[in-house]
C-alpha cells in the first residue's frame, strides 16, 4: 500500500514513512493511493471477534511489510491491554434503535486513546529499529494533547510539544497535559484559539529547514495512522449490530473531521453504512458547508464542548480529495482560499458529499438539555461533546429503522462543571486519575507566533 498527498505535489510513501511524516511536504495530508475492499463474507466473519482481532483484520491491508509476522498483533494487544472495559468500546442502548459507542475507556478518558495508544507503540518500534529521533508537534482542542502525552511520555527517541488554546480547554484536559513529569513532553499554552494552534503546527512543517533539522512528526489527526486505527471501531460497532446484513447510521460529534473521516474510510472498505451524520455545536462551519455549499470561516465561539470549537477542519481536505476526483491541484487551490476566508464547493462536489454525509447542529441549550435527558432516562452521565452527538442522533433515529450509533467521545468527568450544571450530578474521576487536581503543572505560555514556538522547541531540545 502506497500513500499520496491530497495536494498532489509529494512523492508516494509506504506506511512507515507516512506514519513518521505526518504532513506531506506540499502541505497536503496523506491518503491511500487506492481503497481496498472487504467482501460480505469477510465482514460477517468478524462477528463475535475481539476488538483486537477486528483491529488486526482491518489494518493489515494498509500496512504492507511495515511489520514482521505477529508484530502488529503484539502492538495491538499491548495498546489495549490496560483499557478499563473488557470489550474496549462497549455499545450502550438508549432506545429501540438508538445507541452510543463508548470510546473513552482508555487511560486519558477520550476517544483519542483508541488510536494514540497504538500509534505511540508504532512510532517507538519504527524509531528504535532505525535509530532515529523525532520531534512531535501537535495542536489540540483538548483531548489529543493528553492522549499524545500519555502515549509518548518517557520515550528516549521522541520529544513532544503539544499546543493548546489557553483558557479554552477544561481544567481536567489541561492538567492531563501539564502534570506529566516526563522531561520529553511539553505543554504549550497559546494565547488564541485552536485554529491558531493548528496553523502554527502547519507553519512549522512548512518551514522545511526547521522540519529537517528537528525531524518533525505529527500525531494529531493529520497523521494517517491515527485515522487507520479509528476505522476499527466502526467495524466493531457495525458488526455488533448486524453488519453486513443490516446497515447502520453513525452520528459523529465533529470538530477537525478526523473521527468522521475514519467512518468514511470504513464505508470505502465496504462496511454497510447508510449515513454518516456530521454533528456540530454552534461552530457549525461543516453544517453550513453541507447545506449551502459555502465553506466560510467565521469567528470561533467558545462553548461547553471546546474540542469542537473549530472553524478550519483539517481532515475535510481528505474527503474533498475524493469529492474532486483526486485532483490534487483543485484541492490545493481550495486550501489556499481557506486563508482568504473560505471557498465555494463545486456543484458536483457538493452533490457527491451529500450522497455520503448529512449534517445537523446543536445549540448550547440543546446540548445541556441532552445531558439532562440522558441522565434522567438512563442514569448515564455524558460529556458535552457526546451530548451534541446524542441530540442529533435522537432526531435521526425518528426518521429511520436503522440502528443509529452516536459516538461517545469522552468521559463526563473531563467536563465536570458543564455536566453538573445540567444534570445536577458531579461526575467522579476514575481512581487512576485521583489527585490530578493537586499535582504541580508545567506550562509554557506563548503568543501565536511562529518564531516564538520555534524558539521554545529549540531551547527544550537543546539544539
Amino acid at each position: 500500500m502506497q500513500y499520496v498527498s491530497t495536494r498532489g505535489g509529494s512523492p508516494q510513501l509506504d506506511f512507515e514513512q507516512t506514519t513518521l511524516a505526518g504532513l506531506a511536504p506540499d502541505g497536503g495530508l496523506y491518503v491511500p493511493s487506492t481503497w481496498p475492499s472487504f467482501n460480505q463474507g469477510q465482514v460477517a466473519a468478524l462477528a463475535g471477534r475481539s476488538y483486537e482481532d477486528v483491529a488486526s483484520f482491518v489494518m493489515k491491508p494498509f500496512v504492507g511489510d511495515a511489520f514482521a509476522p505477529g508484530e502488529l498483533e503484539g502492538l495491538i494487544a499491548d495498546a489495549y491491554r490496560e483499557f478499563a472495559h473488557p470489550v474496549r468500546c462497549p455499545l450502550v442502548q438508549h432506545a429501540s434503535n438508538l445507541f452510543s459507542l463508548e470510546l473513552f475507556h482508555g487511560p486519558t478518558l477520550a476517544f483519542k486513546d483508541m488510536a494514540l495508544q497504538l500509534v505511540g507503540r508504532m512510532f517507538d518500534l519504527f524509531l528504535s529499529r532505525s535509530g532515529r529521533h523525532v520531534t512531535i508537534v501537535g495542536a489540540t482542542s483538548g483531548d489529543t494533547g493528553s492522549a499524545a502525552i500519555e502515549a509518548f511520555k518517557g520515550l528516549s527517541s521522541v520529544d513532544v510539544f503539544i499546543l493548546y488554546p489557553h483558557g479554552r480547554v477544561s481544567d481536567i484536559q489541561r492538567r492531563q497535559m501539564t502534570t506529566a513529569q516526563a522531561p520529553n513532553v511539553h505543554a504549550i499554552a497559546v494565547s488564541s484559539n485552536f485554529d491558531a494552534c493548528q496553523s502554527l503546527v502547519k507553519a512549522m512543517f512548512n518551514d522545511h529547514s526547521f522540519r529537517r533539522e528537528f525531524g518533525l512528526a505529527a500525531v494529531n489527526s493529520i497523521n494517517w495512522a491515527r485515522i487507520l486505527a479509528q476505522i476499527v471501531y466502526y467495524f466493531f460497532a457495525g458488526v455488533s449490530l448486524g453488519s453486513p446484513y443490516r446497515k447502520a447510521r453513525f452520528v459523529v460529534p465533529t470538530g477537525n473531521f478526523g473521527d468522521i473521516y475514519a467512518g468514511y474510510a470504513a464505508r470505502c472498505l465496504n462496511l454497510p453504512i447508510s449515513d454518516l451524520v456530521i454533528a456540530t455545536n454552534q461552530n457549525d462551519i461543516l453544517c453550513r458547508a453541507m447545506s449551502t455549499g459555502s465553506y466560510q470561516v467565521q469567528n470561533v465561539v467558545q462553548s461547553m464542548s471546546p474540542s469542537m470549537d473549530i472553524q478550519i477542519s483539517s481532515n475535510f481536505e481528505r474527503v474533498l480529495f475524493d469529492a474532486y476526483e483526486r485532483d490534487g491541484g483543485a484541492v490545493s487551490a481550495l486550501m489556499e482560499r481557506v486563508g482568504q476566508g473560505g471557498f465555494e464547493l463545486s456543484k458536483s462536489a457538493q452533490s457527491w458529499l451529500r450522497k455520503v454525509f448529512s449534517a445537523d447542529r446543536c445549540s448550547e441549550t440543546e446540548t445541556g438539555q441532552e445531558i439532562r435527558r440522558t441522565y434522567r432516562e438512563s442514569g448515564s452521565l455524558i460529556c458535552p461533546h457526546t451530548a451534541v452527538g446524542m441530540a442529533v442522533a435522537r432526531r435521526v433515529a425518528k426518521t429511520t429503522g436503522d440502528p443509529v450509533i452516536a459516538l461517545a467521545t469522552a468521559h463526563a468527568a473531563k467536563f465536570p462543571e458543564a455536566v453538573h450544571k445540567w444534570s445536577g450530578v458531579w461526575p467522579d474521576l476514575p481512581p487512576a486519575m485521583e489527585g490530578i487536581m493537586e499535582m504541580p503543572e508545567r506550562i509554557t505560555r506563548i503568543e501565536p507566533d511562529l518564531a516564538e514556538i520555534q524558539a521554545v522547541v529549540r531551547k527544550r531540545t537543546g539544539k
